[in-house]
């Protein structure tokens, strides 16, 4: 069995390494990965394979930046002759990038069997290329591994059969709950001088949080105006601060703009925090594992189970808004974080076990059935 993984960018790499890891373990299976270079920031790419210790990518595609339609573009003309060549029984597919919508057109189009990673999520917002790459990949795919039951409800309802869908749980807390002693041996936050108090860490990307210079001014006065209670450190990517330097902000003693992160560094940061404010979708689900208050700057999500049974709150990038809403949270890690199913640090297994059978060493989890094999579906 040839099975290959199609990546592309920072979050697919950590979805990648649990699954990566669990087909280490059959023998059996040929695992191929195929980078196509969507990000191609050494910090975004090469580092975060090293801090993952993945092997190097089978296949670098190398296609950079761009539109929405010409990134998707140069990525299906550079992984069409390689499918053919490759000529594999299964193209897996993670997330809601570029890439992704790539790859599952290509595969479809090959009629080459089809799995997504984090099928089912929906923000219910088509403005945004992420749910646009969501629905054309989940519409397209033949096995879809959902998250959380909310994914597999919105699956449900848009009619995809109930044996095409596993519920396996969340790779991206795998990745936090196998990598988080060695993030917090780095002590991030030792280093920045904040250990053994509380702060704030922030990402903000999106454009339409970033784009626009009055939501950006606002939500930097908001961060300001936090700045004077709670340290602020801010790890910014490059565009964003491009854009925060042109409206003339520059650091404070309490406001701090930081480069970009490793996984490893960001993790041990994020893990000792008393609140995150973001408009990441995996943050969202990190702070819900580790039980810190996250103030989501979004008027949706692709991930309610995160405000449903996490500690994830939306909230209006609007600079009072903001203001409310951290006053509001109940700040600092609570002793017992809320449970989330199947957010155990093995879905990669699940994943594998569905597609290639249990490890030899007869170490398996137990099985996860189709949906239309479990009795709490109704109907089934």
């Amino acid at each position: 069995m040839r099975v290959v993984s199609v990546v592309g960018a920072r979050p697919n790499f950590m979805k990648l390494f649990p699954v990566a890891r669990a087909f280490r373990r059959r023998p059996a299976v040929e695992h191929l990965v195929v980078h196509t270079g969507q990000h191609y920031d050494p910090l975004l790419s090469e580092r975060l394979f090293h801090d993952l210790r993945l092997p190097a990518p089978d296949h670098h595609l190398g296609i950079g930046s761009g539109t929405q339609a010409g990134q998707t573009a140069a990525a299906m003309v550079a992984l069409e002759p390689l499918f053919t060549d490759l000529r594999p029984d299964l193209v897996l597919v993670y997330g809601d990038v570029n890439s992704t919508l790539a790859a599952a057109l290509v595969a479809a189009k090959l009629e080459i069997r089809l799995a997504h990673v984090e099928a089912g999520l929906r923000s219910g917002d088509r403005s945004m290329p992420e749910e646009v790459n969501r629905m054309v990949t989940d519409r397209l795919a033949d096995i879809h591994f959902t998250p959380s039951d909310d994914a597999v409800s919105n699956l449900r309802e848009e009619g995809v059969p109930a044996d095409r869908i596993h519920d396996v749980g969340n790779v991206m807390i795998d990745t936090l709950v196998t990598l988080l002693p060695r993030a917090q041996a780095v002590r991030e936050p030792k280093r920045l001088g904040v250990a053994g108090r509380p702060y704030v860490v922030v990402t903000l990307h999106r454009p339409a949080n970033v784009d626009h210079p009055a939501t950006l001014q606002a939500l930097l006065g908001a961060l300001e105006d936090l700045a004077r209670d709670l340290p602020v450190l801010f790890p910014v990517h490059p565009r964003t601060h491009e854009r925060i330097r042109a409206l003339g902000w520059r650091d404070s003693e309490h406001f701090r703009l930081l480069p970009p992160l490793g996984y490893l560094e960001m993790l041990g940061l994020v893990s000792e925090a008393a609140l995150v404010i973001t408009d990441s979708g995996g943050l969202q689900e990190e702070t819900s594992f580790l039980g810190i208050p996250c103030l989501t700057v979004r008027r949706s999500t692709e991930r309610p189970i995160t405000c449903r049974l996490g500690t994830n709150r939306l909230v209006a990038p609007d600079r009072n808004a903001i203001r409310a809403a951290v006053r509001e949270a109940a700040l600092g890690r609570p002793p017992e974080p809320p449970p989330i199913p199947r957010w155990d640090g093995h879905a990669g297994e699940r994943i594998v076990q569905t597609l290639a059978g249990p490890p030899r060493d007869g170490s398996a989890l137990p099985f996860i059935p189709a949906l239309e094999e479990m009795s709490c579906i109704p109907g089934s």
